[in-house]
């Protein structure tokens, strides 16, 4: 017997149908359906997945007959949105949790630098010394954080470039209550922080106390911010599956074991991204060549660089020219993804 006769009988048994099975899967309907015209293969958590709903091995329901096995007592049918069957949910938590870490790590970092500035006494002068090593941690224990983190969302992308959007309703509506009040808190540390430094730093005998205090407040408060705003961010499964085309390669979408459509949709955004970056960095080599010109000009065009004086001339505003590039992205990226896309 083949996978599909195994996987229809089993589905009738249960009384089940293709949207139910679906649901308990974390897949599109149109995946089971796939499934059971033989036009494409489950991925293995999937078919372990399978093998727990029906409570049989995977080598009967891959290989085995399993149109004779008794049905057995009839299980129900769970109610309730898709669940997450690959651990995006975890995923995102953790991401949550290690990237506020890295921005805190370099900011206290920081902050205990400046409190040690000028502490540090090397073969009887002052040095900075101490003050350097502290910000170096700081950056160090950031980036411990921020590597793996990011090599394991890319990962994680890579192996799940399509989620089924299971959360509900109340999951977003707790998730931007939480944010609402880490948004009030945040801002709240950030505001103390500006008030120890304009107490503190009056005084230079209290002004690296203030610059502490100001770095680890306003670490505190950033921490509450990116935290429950990633937080809240997940819950948004489809601007997730938006940012895949974003992060992996051509090769890597059309290798993914995804639905034609997903696959189609993800390629298509990749052929956009890639347009608008290539408009974009047209716009900025531009803008640097503008900038330069902006810079050098005076000082070749002038008699002598006795006589030259930048105040006044073009070469005070040759940074405006990145601004202004800046900007044009902007521009063009938004009209170009408006009118790049397709009526549906």
């Amino acid at each position: 017997m083949s996978f599909r006769d195994n996987l229809q009988y089993l589905r009738a048994t249960r009384n089940m149908t293709q949207e139910q099975l679906a649901m308990l899967l974390g897949v599109s309907r149109q995946s089971v359906t796939k499934w059971e015209a033989e036009k494409s293969y489950p991925e293995m958590d999937k078919l372990l997945k399978l093998c727990q709903i029906f409570e049989c091995s995977l080598d009967d329901l891959v290989q085995g007959d399993l149109t004779g096995r008794d049905p057995g007592i009839q299980t129900a049918v769970p109610a309730g949105p898709p669940s997450d069957v690959c651990g995006y949910d975890e995923h995102q938590r953790r991401l949550a949790r290690q990237v506020p870490a890295g921005i805190v790590s370099i900011l206290v970092g920081c902050g205990l630098g400046f409190l040690a500035e000028g502490r540090f006494t090397l073969f009887g002068a002052d040095a900075d010394i101490l003050m350097i090593a502290l910000m170096l941690l700081g950056v160090l224990v950031g980036l411990a954080f921020f590597i793996p983190a990011g090599m394991e969302h890319a990962a994680f992308m890579k192996a799940h470039p399509y989620i089924e959007d299971f959360y509900t309703e109340d999951d977003r509506a707790s998730a931007r209550k939480a944010f609402t009040r880490a948004m009030i808190a945040g801002i709240a540390f950030i505001f103390a922080g500006a008030l120890s430094i304009m107490v503190l730093g009056e005084s230079r005998a209290t002004e690296r106390e203030g610059l502490c205090l100001l770095l680890c407040l306003i670490a505190a408060g950033v921490w509450l911010i990116v935290r429950y705003g990633m937080l809240l961010g997940r819950t948004n499964v489809a601007e997730y599956n938006k940012s895949v085309a974003e992060e992996l390669e051509v090769e890597d979408i059309v290798n993914a074991k995804v639905d034609e459509e997903v696959r189609s949709a993800l390629l298509e955004k990749k052929r956009s991204d890639d347009k608008v970056g290539a408009v974009c960095g047209v716009i900025m080599i531009l803008s640097t060549i503008v900038g330069l010109v902006l810079l050098f000009i005076p000082v070749f065009s002038a008699p002598d660089m006795d006589a030259f004086n930048p105040e006044g001339t073009s070469a005070m505003w040759f940074w405006m020219a990145w601004v202004v590039g800046g900007m044009l992205c902007g521009v063009v990226a938004i009209l170009m993804n408006a009118f790049g896309k397709k009526d549906e």
